[in-house]
């Protein structure tokens, strides 16, 4: 059974993926189907990327198990003309989630603009989602940011900045049996992209479990029951491929136009050796003559299949989890329609 999107209010079509046909809004499916919501906060550049990432992981998941889909926007994230307009067009106002009737809801991260989270301009309207998840949703998974932003709502944990970004593959260890991660290998291959984390310490403290981890970048996932079963994922099991390249020759474009100071540490065990290499060259060149032109040269590259694939195959087991999660609590303990939510107030 394939994952349903539904269309927003144009009826513009999504770029086809394998396992996914689209309906228009409020189509009807069969009786079972897992509802997922999905909030796409990510910046302009990675906002279809993102979408295509989530809705690809949950297709490969969900195997026989019909899962409908819907996107929804903050309108309080900023955003470029062109991405509004995407917006407007293929997914629903945040206000439409508050009569929702979800199983399951994934919230992505954002590009940070304020030291502190609470500064975010989208920050009150957060505070709302993490409050109508735990009493609507069955489980809900916080992502990156998200999952930062939602500790410190619900436990005042706040992230804590990196000496250096934490970027590549990183091998974690699964540290607790659970029915989330049922099936995956002890050693977990888990892309990570990030400035910040959670101590792990005052995450336990707070009563978080630990599923998986890594001595040199902390808790990779862990939960906590609140009503429904938060999974906050610290890592991006759902990248593609080449979404760690895309992002590190950003970072070197940044670099050579003069948007950033330090030129870019490579991700972590994803290139192979010869690329590897030939990227060191490249840096060379670039701190002896720093030039906006030198991207044209950026040397082609190779990642290390094996890693990448046992990420991916990792990441699908995860998320067929997680529908399988849902589907038997959901089964045991049927939920009430959705609490009423106050309108937003919009700034």
């Amino acid at each position: 059974m394939p994952v349903v999107m539904m269309q927003g209010a144009s009826g513009r079509s999504f770029s086809l993926l394998p396992g996914v046909r689209y309906a228009p809004a409020g189509g009807s499916m069969r009786s079972g189907a897992i509802e997922i919501g999905i909030i796409n906060n990510m910046p302009d550049a990675a906002l279809e990327s993102t979408e295509r990432q989530f809705i690809g992981l949950l297709a490969a998941a969900a195997e026989r198990t019909p899962v409908r889909v819907r996107l929804f926007a903050l309108p309080q994230v900023p955003r470029g003309d062109s991405a509004r307009r995407y917006l407007a067009a293929c997914y629903a106002d945040i206000g439409e989630l508050w009569n929702a009737r979800l199983d399951g809801l994934i919230v992505t991260g954002t590009e940070p603009r304020r030291d502190a989270l609470p500064d975010e301009p989208y920050w009150p309207v957060f505070t709302r989602i993490v409050d109508w998840a735990a009493r609507n949703t069955v489980s809900t998974v916080w992502s990156c940011l998200a999952a930062h932003a939602a500790v410190l709502q619900l436990d005042g944990v706040a992230r804590r900045a990196l000496a250096d970004k934490c970027f590549g593959i990183f091998q974690c260890e699964r540290t607790a049996g659970h029915a989330l991660t049922a099936a995956t290998p002890g050693q977990l291959q888990v892309p990570h992209s990030r400035w910040n984390g959670l101590p792990e310490d005052a995450l336990t403290e707070c009563g978080y479990g630990v599923l998986a981890r890594a001595g040199d970048i902390g808790a990779d996932i862990f939960i906590k029951e609140i009503g429904s079963l938060f999974v906050m994922l610290q890592g991006h099991p759902e990248y593609e491929a080449s979404t760690l390249l895309r992002e590190y020759r950003r970072d070197v474009g940044q670099f050579l136009r003069r948007e950033r100071d330090v030129y870019p540490a490579q991700p972590q065990r994803y290139f192979d050796q010869p690329s590897a290499q030939a990227l060191d060259a490249f840096r060379a060149r670039a701190l002896a003559g720093r030039s906006v032109e030198l991207l044209e040269s950026f040397p082609p590259t190779s990642l290390r299949e094996s890693l990448i694939s046992s990420a991916r195959a990792s990441a699908v087991r995860l998320y067929r989890n997680w529908l399988s999660c849902i589907s038997a609590r959901r089964d045991a303990s049927p939920r009430a329609i959705p609490a009423a939510m106050p309108e937003l107030v919009r700034p």
